[in-house]
């Protein structure tokens, strides 16, 4: 297996349907990758759900199971989302060929979840506010939404076509870039820059930027910078920037 499969993992939140799990898992395996997550899955696995996993129960087999989104992103660099909707309240959402590009790179040296949402609802806010930004699949208006397992399929397809080798010129200059690039090297886990956001919420409430009592304003500014941060992700060097200037502003506030 190519190295930078290694650190994608396919998260998939509630999945009701074994039989989902099952073809989830054979579709994975069928791109190449392997990494396989459940949250809150159902207690069981049917037969019908293992059928389903022709050729790939040892993928099924070794899916990892989480209590909490929160606790099956929380050593992950970059959380990507998936969705069908739109809404200003999503945040970035990217077409799926444009954003498997951005997720193979930042995998070349840091772990990515891609968050697949429960079968009849998708991903809630809370969870889509964990995203640095969401993947769609471009569907019929007329049947827009896709079956669990073809979503994961497709994602795993086109993922696994951004790293094949392809000769042509731009490519290549593209990649030698990419190669030397320092920015999505060694990037913080997402558990690593969580107590940021609450330190800046302290900071924005000691610089009275934040008009009293106003919480949706300061979740929504704290939303932004997750969606801002999580697009790119952040090095060790940019956190303890952020944390040095946080750090400044409260020396100076305590001097009033």
């Amino acid at each position: 297996m190519n190295a930078w499969k290694q650190n994608i993992f396919f998260v998939l939140v509630e999945p009701r349907e074994p039989g989902n799990i099952g073809a989830s898992a054979r579709a994975i395996k069928n791109m190449g990758f392997r990494n396989l997550c459940l949250v809150k899955p159902p207690p069981e696995m049917s037969e019908e759900g293992r059928w389903f996993a022709r050729n790939a129960h040892d993928v099924l087999d070794s899916a990892a199971v989480y209590k909490s989104v929160e606790e099956s992103i929380r050593d992950k660099a970059v959380v990507v989302g998936t969705t069908r909707r739109e809404g200003k309240r999503r945040g970035v959402i990217l077409p799926v060929e444009q954003g498997t590009a951005r997720i193979r790179d930042v995998a070349a040296n840091n772990k990515v979840a891609i968050l697949f949402g429960r079968e009849a609802q998708g991903l809630n806010n809370d969870e889509v506010d964990q995203c640095g930004f969401l993947l769609k699949i471009q569907s019929s208006t007329i049947q827009p939404s896709l079956n669990l397992s073809h979503a994961v399929l497709i994602i795993a397809y086109e993922l696994s076509k951004h790293g094949q080798t392809i000769g042509d010129k731009s490519r290549r200059v593209r990649k030698k870039k990419f190669d030397n690039s320092t920015l999505i090297e060694n990037l913080k886990t997402h558990e690593e820059i969580t107590p940021l956001y609450e330190r800046i919420s302290r900071v924005l409430e000691l610089l009275e930027y934040i008009p009293r009592g106003d919480r949706n304003l300061m979740k929504n500014i704290i939303v932004n910078l997750k969606h801002f941060i999580g697009r790119v992700g952040m090095t060790e060097k940019e956190l303890n920037m952020i944390q040095g200037l946080c750090t400044q502003i409260e020396k100076k506030v305590e001097k009033r």
